[in-house]
């Protein structure tokens, strides 16, 4: 069964399990497709509201684009799963002579990189996210202004989640470049999402006192 056809509780008792996947990977996925289903919750309960008609075009935007960006969200909690069994399933190869060596850490280092896509996944869908979520500031029912902010909190989580999962893998490459890469893209992300999500949640927050 796949992990997103599980219910809440039993993903998180297979969660609580030794097993070691799922993982925090896949409850970062999880916490970005929350974020982008609040999203969606407050376009939708603003949507043909005489109040907001004239953002309606935003609105529609915000329906659109925080569906998708949810659907992919879940998409990757599976994924990332997958790619994480790829670095164990490594450990079963052979390594008795040099040349069985040789291909397990090649196997090894094809895995890593593997598993280092999906959270860079992730952190650019959070990004998208909160961009989007930007665009509505000021635009949405103010009765669900906590829901706007929760939307935030959950992508920041999942977008720092992401992070701390690309730095795990890239530690073990020996592609330096590639690693680099990854570093320098995420560092990227991050100066760009971080104060989003922070001014969105420090905006709602304000707006309740």
């Amino acid at each position: 069964m796949k992990l997103v056809e599980r219910t809440v509780s039993g993903f998180s008792e297979i969660l609580a399990s030794g097993a070691p996947a799922p993982g925090g990977g896949s409850t970062a996925a999880l916490a970005g497709a929350l974020g982008a289903a609040l999203i969606h919750m407050v376009a939708a309960l603003t949507t043909g509201k005489a109040k907001y008609a004239g953002h309606q075009g935003t609105i529609d935007r915000l329906l659109a684009e925080s569906e998708e960006i949810r659907r992919k969200f879940l998409d990757v909690i599976d994924r990332d799963t997958e790619a994480f069994n790829s670095v164990t399933a490594v450990f079963a190869l052979p390594k008795s002579t040099e040349a069985e060596k040789a291909a397990r850490q090649a196997a090894m280092q094809e895995a890593l990189k593997t598993c280092t896509e999906t959270p860079r996944e992730m952190m650019e869908l959070a990004l998208a996210a909160l961009e989007l979520a930007a665009t509505a500031v000021g635009k949405t029912n103010a009765s669900a202004a906590s829901d706007f902010g929760v939307a935030a909190l959950s992508l920041k989580a999942g977008l720092q989640g992401a992070w701390l999962n690309v730095l795990i893998n890239v530690s073990g490459l020996d592609d330096q470049a590639f690693a680099a890469r990854c570093r320098a893209e995420g560092e990227k992300i991050l100066a760009k999402a971080l104060p989003l999500a922070d001014e969105l949640y420090d905006g709602v927050v304000a707006g309740l006192q």
